[in-house]
C-alpha cells in the first residue's frame, strides 16, 4: 500500500494497513540532534509530504525566520528572534492605529502562479506521499498585523475595521488555496492556534460568528476540488470540534493532552481523523521513553480503530527528548503489528 493510499484510507475509515506516520521536526531539533533525527526519519518514513515548487520572492521579505535577529515576512511583519531554530515574535505590529489599515496591501506577488507551480504535478506523480501544502494562517496573521492585545479587544468590540482586516487576509488566503487546488496535490492544511491550556481563546459564539465562515469557505472549496482538508490548532479546542466536523474538516491536529482524551473519543471517535498528537509539554521532554509509549497507548485506547481515524504524528521541537520521539513511533509500530 502506498503512502498516499494509506492516508486516504485512514481519512475514509477504509482500513489502511497501518496508521499513517508524520514527524514535524523544527529546525532547532534537527540542529541539536542531527544523528537522532536522521535515525528516526530513516526508521519511520513519513506518509505525508509537500510537493516541489518555486515560491515567489517578495520585496518586503528580509532575513531568515529561524535565525537570531530580525526577520521581515512578505506582509512586512517584523519578527524579533532570540533563539536560533525557532520563529520569533512580532514586537511592533503595523496596525497600531486603524488609520494605518488603508495603507496595508496583501503580498499578492507571493500567491502561487502557474510558473511557481510548474513542478508540482510532476513531483506528485513521482512520489507516493500524500501531498499536503499549507494555506496561510488567518487569526495568527491578524495578530501579527494588529498585535495580539489589540486584536482581542477588537474581537470583543467588533469595529468594522476588524472585518475589513479579516476579509483582506481571507481574500489572500483564498487566492493561495485556489492556486494549490488547481494542481494534483491531495489536500490542503491550515494552522491557527485557538486554545489556551483550559479553554478557547475567545467565546465560541464569537468564534463562530467572526472566523468560522472563513474556514468553511476554504474547506468547501477544497472538498469541491475532491481534496482533503487538514487543520492544526494548539490549545483546548473541545468546544469547536463539532463545528470543524460540520464544515467538513477531514483531519484535526490538536493538543489532545490539554483536553480529556477519553471524552474526545467518546464523542468524536469515527467522526474525524485525529492527526496526532503527543504531548509536547510533559511527555516528549521526559527522560523515560516509557512515558511516551504510555501516551501512545492512551491515544490508541481512546481514539484508534483499525478502520482508520488516527495519524501517528508528533512534533520534534525545542526541549523534546529524541529517545521519546523515537519511542512514539516504536509504539505505533507495535499497534500496527498487533492488528
Amino acid at each position: 500500500m502506498t503512502s498516499r493510499e494509506r492516508v486516504k484510507r485512514c481519512l475514509r475509515f477504509e482500513t489502511p494497513d497501518r496508521p499513517p506516520r508524520q514527524l514535524w521536526a523544527l529546525p532547532i531539533a534537527v540542529q541539536q540532534h542531527p544523528e537522532a533525527y536522521g535515525r528516526i526519519v530513516e526508521r519511520f518514513p513519513a506518509d505525508i509530504g509537500g510537493p516541489a515548487w518555486d515560491p515567489s520572492a517578495s520585496e518586503r521579505r528580509r532575513g531568515d525566520q529561524f535565525a537570531i535577529g530580525t526577520y521581515i515576512d512578505e506582509w512586512g511583519c517584523e519578527f524579533e528572534n532570540v533563539q536560533a531554530g525557532v520563529i520569533g515574535e512580532v514586537k511592533r505590529p503595523q496596525i497600531t492605529d486603524w488609520s494605518r489599515l488603508r495603507n496595508l496591501t496583501p503580498p499578492w506577488e507571493t500567491v502561487p502562479t502557474a510558473t511557481n507551480l510548474a513542478r508540482v504535478n510532476a513531483s506528485c506523480a513521482e512520489s507516493d506521499l500524500f501531498m499536503l501544502p499549507p494555506v496561510p494562517t488567518l487569526f495568527e496573521r491578524m495578530q501579527f498585523l494588529r498585535g495580539t492585545q489589540n486584536l482581542f479587544i477588537d474581537v470583543m468590540e467588533q469595529p468594522h475595521e476588524l472585518f475589513a482586516l479579516r476579509d483582506m487576509v481571507h481574500e489572500y488566503n483564498l487566492a493561495v488555496a485556489k492556486a494549490w487546488l488547481a494542481t494534483e496535490v491531495d489536500g490542503l492544511s491550515m494552522n491557527d492556534d485557538w486554545g489556551t491550556q483550559h479553554a478557547l481563546l475567545i467565546p465560541p459564539d464569537i468564534w463562530r460568528e467572526v472566523f468560522l465562515p472563513c474556514y468553511e469557505e476554504i474547506v468547501q472549496l477544497t472538498k469541491a476540488a475532491g481534496k482533503a482538508f487538514f487543520l492544526h490548532s494548539d490549545g483546548h479546542i473541545f468546544e469547536i470540534y463539532d463545528d470543524l466536523i460540520e464544515i467538513g474538516v477531514d483531519a484535526v491536529n490538536s493538543q489532545l493532552f490539554c483536553m480529556d482524551i477519553e471524552a474526545i473519543g467518546r464523542r468524536y471517535k469515527g467522526a474525524i481523523t485525529f492527526w496526532g498528537e503527543i504531548d509536547r509539554q510533559h511527555v516528549l521532554p521526559a527522560n523515560d521513553p516509557e512515558v511516551a509509549r504510555d501516551a501512545v497507548r492512551r491515544v490508541v485506547e481512546a481514539l484508534y480503530d483499525p478502520s482508520g481515524g488516527v495519524i501517528a504524528q508528533c512534533e520534534f521541537g525545542a526541549g523534546a527528548n529524541p529517545v521519546c520521539v523515537e519511542a512514539v513511533f516504536e509504539a505505533w509500530e507495535e499497534v500496527a503489528s498487533s492488528g
